[in-house]
């Protein structure tokens, strides 16, 4: 059964909403039928004379006018509530729908992701819900009024005079026909119209992000050549699109026009025969140019409103896809945490296989092994990012798919290699580690993370911007900022995934030294590919391909003369390498 709400992805306000800017809708197109009953009174008045030869009512023609002025006043009033009704109320609704995609989106696992480009989740939170903002004030609301005010008009028109009415819309059959019918054609187009401008919204992205590699090889030529590629196939699908609608538009027009030629040949019919009166005879010929008005307004809008209907269904998939869940009023204490025969798969991929492993509470334990065994991916399944497929990972002995993600998230602070600053002050990206926190403790966090030197170097200090992604500062000084974040958050367990991986030598004394602070009396998670730099640590789990082959401190590693030994041995001599 089709349901307007859900189709038009309305919240219970937005369709109550959407209701009464319909109904403004109806009121401004009904003012506008005063006026014609105004005009037609005035033509009455003037045939008159000519028809009963009674002179001029002079009296008559000016209360007539000042009806006119009436209607005028009314028409305005209700215009103005049209426009405060549909576009004021669809602006305010489409803010409600971006922010809640945007918190639905903060809620989705990564899974998500995986299938989605980023490039499409932006055009999901921009352009489609740009489509719905316009079909909210430009579309359905004159769409359904037009279609209420035909109804009532030809109602009307019918009591007036049923045959002229009927040679008045008797093509209306066929020219609606010809629009459904052509609905799956335009569905068709529109779809590929659709692909289409997503291929191009992604061959920009791709290319404004590889814009350096793209300078650095000298690739400009090669690499446009697929958004070159991708713009013109959007191109000819826009045109393709537009030459079908505009065809059955144009048609179902043309179509319509000839209930203008009916009504002449009927009334002049009627009137020769004497069963019509003049009256009503110039009365239908005055409606036939201005009735079709708002049909022509509905011919043009429901082709539009089918092809907003592909932007509303994604965005409804969008919308309906199933967020990460759990209770949010877990407590936990205890942070010690089990992985238990865990398998995950990306997608059908398997990339971790039967791995059960204790990491304890208080102490550091490091994930090693080749790249592509599956360390950084344990980490984020500890971290909830993603479920597991098989198994299960606990906390405190509390499996965590049953703890809320953002409960989950409030106990783990993260510093990555690859760090994300946003275009704000550094004093508002240090907070984000701890929302309310006072200038103080952002202060202590960012001494202890060894940034609050080169922060009061800064031109505006901690009020400096640092520009998108932290541009305006050097790896080690954002990666000292991550570590303020955490030490600022304050969290019983750290995840640190090769925080120190692309560093400087003295940007690693520095880090080292803020790592030393954040991961005092805390369950430490260590993803490191410099074996020297987790040696110390309490517990060492050795991945190979998805699966844990070797675990103990290093020196019961080194003994074994296994896999780690392998790797610190190749590591070892790699240090006198020289060119």
């Amino acid at each position: 059964m089709f349901n307007l709400k859900n189709t038009l992805g309305l919240s219970d306000s937005g369709y109550r909403d959407f209701k009464r800017g319909v109904f403004a809708c109806v009121l401004s197109n009904l003012a506008m039928l005063p006026p014609f009953v105004v005009l037609l009174q005035i033509i009455s008045a003037l045939l008159d004379p000519m028809i009963s030869g009674n002179s001029l009512n002079a009296m008559k023609l000016w209360l007539l006018l000042g009806a006119g002025v009436v209607c005028a006043i009314v028409y305005f009033i209700a215009y103005y509530n049209e426009y405060s009704k549909t576009y004021t109320v669809a602006y305010s609704e489409a803010e409600k729908i971006r922010l809640e995609v945007a918190e639905k989106l903060r809620r989705l696992p990564l899974s998500f992701f995986n299938n989605k480009d980023l490039s499409e989740l932006t055009t999901n939170i921009m352009g489609d819900c740009t489509a719905m903002e316009h079909t909210m004030s430009h579309v359905t609301p004159g769409l359904f009024a037009n279609i209420i005010t035909a109804t009532l008009t030809c109602a009307m028109l019918a009591i007036y005079d049923w045959r002229m009415a009927l040679a008045l819309f008797a093509a209306l059959p066929a020219v609606f026909g010809m629009i459904f019918l052509s609905r799956k054609l335009q569905a068709k187009f529109g779809e590929r119209h659709v692909k289409a401008k997503l291929e191009v919204a992604e061959q920009v992205q791709e290319y404004l992000e590889g814009i350096k590699v793209v300078k650095a090889f000298g690739l400009s030529g090669e690499k446009s050549a697929a958004l070159t590629q991708s713009l013109k196939s959007m191109r000819g699908e826009a045109m393709k699109f537009e030459g079908l609608v505009g065809i059955f538009v144009t048609l179902a027009m043309m179509v319509l026009q000839v209930g203008i030629g009916l009504v002449a040949l009927v009334g002049v019919n009627l009137l020769t025969g004497g069963s019509l009166d003049a009256i009503k005879f110039f009365t239908f010929i005055v409606i036939s140019a201005k009735i079709y008005a708002p049909l022509i307004v509905l011919l043009t809008l429901l082709p539009e409103f089918f092809y907003m209907l592909i932007s509303m269904r994604r965005m409804r998939e969008l919308r309906n896809a199933a967020p990460m869940t759990g209770d949010e009023s877990v407590r936990l204490d205890d942070y010690t945490i089990e992985m238990k025969n865990v398998s995950f798969a990306y997608n059908d991929a398997d990339v971790i296989h039967d791995v059960t492993l204790t990491i304890p509470q208080g102490g550091v334990t490091a994930f090693v092994g080749p790249s592509g065994s599956g360390k950084t991916t344990v980490s984020r399944l500890i971290a909830r990012f993603w479920d597991v497929r098989e198994g299960e990972i606990t906390i405190g002995g509390r499996n965590i798919r049953e703890i809320d993600p953002e409960r989950l998230m409030s106990y783990m602070g993260f510093v990555f290699q690859d760090v994300v600053l946003f275009n704000d002050t550094v004093m508002n990206n240090i907070r984000i580690g701890k929302q309310g926190a006072t200038d103080d403790e952002v202060y202590a966090a960012a001494e202890m993370a060894r940034c609050d030197e080169f922060i009061r170097e800064m031109p505006q200090g901690y009020e400096s911007v640092i520009g998108e992604n932290g541009s305006t500062l050097s790896g080690g000084e954002r990666q000292r900022i991550s570590i303020a974040r955490a030490l600022l958050k304050n969290a019983p367990i750290v995840l640190l995934d090769e925080a120190t991986a692309s560093l400087d030598p003295e940007n690693e004394t520095q880090i080292q030294a803020a790592i030393s602070e954040l991961v005092k009396g805390r369950t430490v998670i260590v993803i490191a590919h410099r074996l020297r730099t987790v040696m110390g640590a309490d517990k060492i789990a050795v991945l190979d391909s998805g699966r844990l082959i070797e675990e103990g401190t290093s020196e019961r590693l080194l003994a074994r003369n296994g896999l780690f030994a392998r790797l610190y041995k190749i590591q070892h001599e790699s240090l006198g390498w020289g060119v």
